[in-house]
């Protein structure tokens, strides 16, 4: 079953932490041991696994990014958000994370962030977890 979790973002730009959101949701599906697949079902929103204790690592990120893909630029596509497409292909719409001991399995410093690049919307990401189940 595909479960989803409800990301409301509220800059154009923006790194949002769900690895607590994604661990919920494993726990709910009661997978011990196995894989989760996280989607991104949009085409200006990305998803990465980076480090999540310092913030000012996800400001270096898009600092990065706004300045190789400006906001504004020769782009040809109407709706004038060329950029966040561009940004969404560059970081990309899907990860997988390893699950043990009904944990995910991320480093030390390691979460999971949502990237926004043409916000602020509702948004969500599809999420797959397969592996073997807590018994009863």
């Amino acid at each position: 079953m595909v479960r989803y979790i409800n990301v409301k973002s509220r800059a154009r730009t923006e790194f949002i932490d769900i690895t607590d959101k994604v661990q919920e949701v494993l726990k709910e599906a009661g997978i011990v041991s196995g894989i989760c697949y996280l989607y991104v079902p949009h085409t200006t929103a990305a998803i990465t696994v980076n480090e999540g204790a310092d913030p000012s690592v996800q400001r270096d990120i898009q600092a990065v990014l706004n300045k190789l893909v400006p906001f504004e630029g020769d782009y040809h596509h109407r709706e004038g958000n060329s950029s966040a497409h561009i940004k969404a292909s560059l970081v990309g719409i899907s990860e997988t994370v390893l699950v043990d001991e009904g944990r995910l399995v991320l480093g030390t410093w390691q979460s999971i962030f949502f990237c926004e690049f043409d916000g602020p919307r509702h948004r969500r990401v599809a999420l797959k977890c397969l592996g073997d189940k807590k018994s009863s």
